[in-house]
């Protein structure tokens, strides 16, 4: 089944073959970055502009280089340096950029539904680069491309979701994408972090030690203090005495365990530096992926938007420049 959504704002409603869809359109662009000149003409033309309300230094600069490797434009914007420091409301720029006439804009937002509120008012494709404690989906691609390569499968995997599951958007998103590809999912943290609705969504533990326990990846996540009003924990260093990822709970999971991480890392606090740094720890290739993941997201939304308006029975491979072969599965969609 091709992608053929407008928009990514989320990975809740994704199907298991728009997910593998993706994976794979991003797995063909890896070769690009291999490259010596790392510039592809598949996106010439286009212009892709970035709204950025909270500090990123990942996705920011994945996004941008993605685009740039495949020649589009791309247009940075931070709120500090817009016109929301003059009382400017988010959706008066949005339509202001929109009315520029980009192909894809992508934000990230501290308030949950910021890209769904856009994505119902803008003509140009919109993609969440996280929206408050909602979702990330672009991350958990990339979680999922890094994970699909190591292991073969996705399908079976325990994968121990290990931190501030409450307040993470990255956590949610993989959660979505991975119980709909068949993995199997345990959620570990404090009990003020898990709230009881997370039961539907796999196992569940306050105990480290025991979440980790045989599985095929450990995801450890950042404490998002920057989103808790209340203190859930008494302090960071009591936090770090039971959910600091060290050695000792690495050896509880399975041999050829996989850890992984969002960024930034707390070292010391969430992961322990010779964990994050040690022989498991796909961290790196977690970045590296990300840039291809992207690639693929741009490349998908803005040329479903460019093959609305073709004529029917122009495939997307005649849309995509044709000295460009790295691009697979190829493209077919249903126009009108």
């Amino acid at each position: 089944m091709p992608f053929t959504r407008r928009h990514l704002l989320g990975l809740e409603d994704v199907s298991s073959e728009e997910l593998s869809y993706l994976l794979d359109t991003a797995q063909s662009f890896k070769e690009i970055s291999e490259r010596e000149i790392k510039k592809v003409p598949t996106l010439r033309g286009k212009t892709v502009v970035g709204m950025f309300y909270e500090a990123s230094t990942r996705t920011r600069t994945s996004f941008e280089i993605a685009a740039k490797r495949m020649s589009a434009d791309f247009v940075s914007l931070s709120a500090s340096t817009s016109s929301v420091t003059k009382g400017e409301t988010l959706l008066d720029t949005a339509r202001n950029l929109d009315a520029m006439r980009p192909d894809a804009l992508i934000l990230r937002h501290a308030s949950s539904g910021a890209p769904h509120f856009l994505a119902a008012r803008l003509d140009c494709a919109v993609i969440n680069a996280g929206d408050g404690a909602h979702e990330h989906p672009t991350q958990a691609l990339l979680d999922l491309l890094t994970m699909r390569e190591r292991k073969q499968k996705l399908a079976g995997l325990t994968v121990a979701i290990v931190g501030d599951v409450l307040h993470s958007r990255v956590a949610r998103s993989n959660v979505f994408a991975l119980k709909t590809l068949g993995a199997n999912i345990r959620l570990v943290g404090p009990p003020t972090l898990l709230a009881p609705e997370m039961r539907a969504w796999g196992d569940v533990t306050t105990d480290l030690h025991e979440g980790v326990r045989d599985a095929d990846v450990i995801m450890m996540l950042r404490i998002q203090l920057e989103r808790q009003g209340k203190n859930f924990f008494p302090t960071v260093d009591e936090y770090s005495r039971y959910f600091c990822l060290t050695e000792s709970a690495v050896a509880r999971a399975k041999s050829d365990v996989m850890i992984m991480h969002p960024g930034p890392i707390n070292r010391g606090v969430e992961i322990a530096s010779d964990v994050a740094d040690g022989p498991y720890s796909v961290i790196l290739d977690q970045v590296t992926n990300g840039i291809a993941v992207r690639m693929a997201v741009l490349y998908l939304l803005t040329n479903q938007a460019r093959t609305q308006t073709h004529s029917e029975g122009e495939t997307q491979a005649e849309l995509a420049a044709p000295e460009v072969e790295v691009v697979a599965p190829r493209l077919r969609r249903k126009v009108g």
